[in-house]
């Protein structure tokens, strides 16, 4: 199931500097704005979704932001500041002067997380809005995120994925809950996933599509897929890869570029790197080595 935010934004004295930088994960997605307030520019924002606002860098003057337009505590800005929006809560800024603002916007569906934790997030904390509070470890992983989002190379998407879903973790206080025997995939059930990543190893492969091939939660999917084949289905698909890189090396039609296109490497450095990682030599001695036994 995919996650489109819906926001609401009214503002006046607000400039964007940069093209918005956005990455989207499982159920979360992330926004990376730069933007000139003027001195009094103000803002009213509303989401359809949960999300976070999340100061990384701040020049200038000070702004407040407020529950209530009209009245009740302000909390003044400082970097490194954290606010938390339960949806469909409006939350109103102001400037006192002119101020540069690098912002982290977090928008998440509950649903989609909780089916990735197997474990539904505490209702309460949920529903609790929070102004302008501190917290190391997320201001550590949203640094990280934005830097993902800032990057014309970033990396595989399960690294700010993981990212984003560790600092919910964060948020929401999700303990370890007390592990539970889960069983494996069924033969039928195992053959379908396999087939179907070995078909399409070459694309970016979901970890959502492969757990509804088997209409069984996310969680439950990644556990019962490692115990069928002791490998995790990212390494499982990266492996896919490689076999299919193999047999491409073996009929000698296609140039390593080639190869790494059709096998989903960025380029055919990239392809080299992992193939050495995993087979224990570079393709080109791999296949002088295949010829070799075949001549």
């Amino acid at each position: 199931m995919s996650f489109q935010p819906r926001m609401k934004s009214v503002r006046e004295g607000v400039s964007v500097l940069d093209p918005l930088k956005c990455r989207v994960f499982n159920g979360i997605v992330a926004d990376l704005w730069c933007a000139q307030c003027d001195r009094d520019a103000r803002g009213e924002y509303v989401s359809a979704d949960p999300r976070l606002f999340i100061v990384l860098d701040r020049v200038g003057g000070e702004f407040e932001t407020r529950l209530d337009r009209l009245r009740g505590k302000a909390s003044p800005s400082r970097p490194g500041s954290i606010s938390y929006l339960p949806a469909e809560v409006p939350v109103w800024g102001q400037t006192n002067e002119s101020l540069r603002i690098r912002h982290l916007d977090l928008h998440f569906n509950p649903e989609l997380i909780a089916e990735r934790l197997s474990e539904r997030l505490d209702v309460a904390l949920l529903a609790q809005p929070r102004i302008m509070f501190e917290n190391e470890r997320i201001m550590a992983l949203a640094h990280m995120i934005a830097a993902e989002c800032a990057a014309s190379d970033a990396r595989h998407d399960l690294y700010g994925d993981s990212l984003a879903l560790a600092l919910l973790i964060e948020l929401f206080q999700v303990r370890r809950a007390q592990p539970r025997k889960r069983s494996s995939l069924t033969p039928g059930q195992l053959r379908r996933v396999t087939d179907y990543i070995s078909a399409h190893c070459g694309t970016n492969i979901r970890l959502q599509d492969l757990a509804a091939l088997v209409d069984i939660s996310q969680s439950h999917f990644s556990h019962a897929f490692k115990a069928a084949t002791g490998l995790p289905p990212h390494q499982f698909q990266l492996q896919a890869r490689i076999r299919r890189g193999q047999d491409m090396l073996a009929a000698g039609e296609h140039s390593l570029t080639q190869i790494a296109v059709e096998t989903g490497f960025s380029d055919q450095a990239h392809f080299t790197r992992v193939f050495r990682k995993v087979v224990g030599e570079t393709p080109a001695a791999w296949q002088r080595a295949r010829r070799s036994l075949v001549a």
